[in-house]
């Protein structure tokens, strides 16, 4: 099959270069600073956590539970980055007998990644130190990482730019305006959001580069593809959702009617489904690449996928 040319714009790389070089942060220099996490305050705003919607919840165990899923937001992080650093090495060999500029630009993308992963893994730690014994965190992320990277490149690029844009969305729209949280917690998303930038741009000029490759029944495997990564990713959230809240009701100082619970349960899968899923497949910028790179029977395939999770 004969490919279709795409261009490589090599401006837009090198921009990423730039910033990377300018926004480059060290973690214990820049970012924790010997500072530990006030307990005192929320981690997750309301506009990401969604907590407000539960008036029956004292403002101590609405606190609670945005620290829990503070907790869970920063694993899931730690968590997809492992396969996203593994499939952008996987990408750089397109490249490694190519332009060098957009090479560097992509080992810096990975360099970042395995950065972030490490300081996940490490406040993960120090969040375990401040809160009582019985959370848990669910998903393997070397198992899920494997499955994941058995799929088309075409789905992996689809489903990591969806996560590259709404980590800057949550950033900017919520916890960047957001003043009654704790400082270090809204530190370590600021400075993920410096570098993060730079991620979704080069998603972008890569997943059409991938396009490119695809002969029409190939892409149309990839679109079934996606489909069942987001349904993987549903399973997860519905499976970490649950144990969050069962932490919750475990570590409450008092007891919650089954209403109560159901409520809770309900809502949490709900907030985690938009924070993960709806809030970048609905993104302008992703919407946008994906209705270029797609047909209208394609689309609506995954729109119907997608309406399956709010049922």
């Amino acid at each position: 099959m004969e490919q279709k040319s795409y261009p490589i714009n090599v401006d837009r790389y090198a921009k990423c270069i730039e910033v990377s070089k300018r926004v480059r942060w060290d973690i214990d220099e820049d970012v924790l600073r010997g500072r530990s996490f006030d307990f005192s305050q929320k981690f997750l705003p309301d506009g990401i956590s969604r907590i407000d919607q539960f008036d029956f919840l004292s403002n101590d165990e609405q606190r609670l539970l945005s620290q829990i899923q503070g907790r869970t937001y920063a694993n899931m992080f730690g968590f997809v980055e492992r396969f996203i650093t593994a499939k952008i090495l996987e990408i750089t060999r397109d490249h490694w007998l190519g332009n060098q500029t957009v090479l560097e630009a992509l080992i810096r993308f990975s360099d970042e990644e395995l950065k972030h992963q490490e300081l996940f893994r490490r406040i993960e730690a120090m969040m375990a130190e401040g809160m009582p014994g019985g959370y848990e965190f669910l998903p393997d992320p070397d198992t899920v990482a494997a499955a994941v990277l058995k799929k088309s490149t075409w789905a992996v690029l689809a489903l990591t730019l969806e996560i590259e844009l709404f980590t800057q969305e949550h950033y900017k729209q919520s916890i960047e305006p957001e003043e009654n949280l704790s400082e270090l917690y809204k530190d370590i998303f600021l400075f993920h959001w410096k570098e993060e930038s730079t991620h979704a741009m080069m998603d972008e000029m890569e997943w059409p580069r991938e396009d490119s490759k695809l002969s029409p029944g190939e892409r149309d495997r990839a679109i079934d593809e996606l489909i069942g990564l987001v349904v993987d990713v549903d399973g997860i959230l519905q499976q970490q959702s649950s144990a969050d809240v069962d932490y919750f009701l475990k570590i409450c100082s008092r007891l919650f009617s089954q209403g109560e619970i159901d409520g809770i349960k309900g809502g949490i899968l709900g907030a985690y489904r938009w924070q993960y899923i709806f809030s970048g497949v609905e993104h302008p910028r992703f919407k946008v690449l994906f209705e270029k790179l797609t047909t209208q029977e394609q689309q609506l395939r995954v729109a119907t996928a997608l309406a399956t999770l709010t049922s």
